[in-house]
């Protein structure tokens, strides 16, 4: 017995409209040539991510659960460090039974402007258990020239 009520009636109910609405949604994205996430059945997902700065430079964790390191880029454009990928479904639902789905799934980008440009062979990233932390180091400053500024009187 089910537990939702078929509202849709006919063979397969909500199941089968889903299915079909998922189909629509592919065959859209193969006419117009998108690979990219189109909003219809995809989530907004966003990874959380905590951002800390010291006298060292700043370090950016990312929670990712559920992907692999090669399904995350970085990237360092001067000041702007941009984190993105995508979480795929882990199976195709095209049994019944399925009532609820809340995890989300869809291609993300995060793009984070820093307060320095740092050295891109210096910045180092790592990957376990899901969360993903990028250390940003603040580059040396150039030592800036001091000059004494003599007072004049009268």
């Amino acid at each position: 017995m089910a537990l939702l009520p078929n509202l849709f009636g006919g063979s397969g109910g909500i199941d089968r409209m889903l299915e079909d609405v998922r189909r629509l949604q592919q065959q859209m994205e193969k006419a117009f040539g998108g690979s990219g996430p189109m909003p219809l059945m995809r989530s907004d997902w966003q990874p959380a991510i905590d951002v800390k700065e010291n006298p060292d430079g700043i370090t950016v964790t990312a929670e990712l659960p559920g992907l692999d390191d090669k399904d995350v880029e970085i990237s360092l454009d001067e000041d702007v460090l941009t984190i993105k990928g995508e979480k795929r479904t882990e199976e195709k639902r095209e049994e019944k039974g399925w009532h609820v789905q809340e995890r989300s799934y869809g291609a993300f980008s995060r793009a984070l402007q820093l307060p320095f440009t740092p050295k891109t062979d210096a910045v180092q990233a790592n990957f376990v258990k899901g969360v993903l932390t990028v250390m940003l180091p603040r580059p040396p400053e150039a030592e800036k020239p001091r000059t004494r500024i003599e007072i004049k009187t009268g």
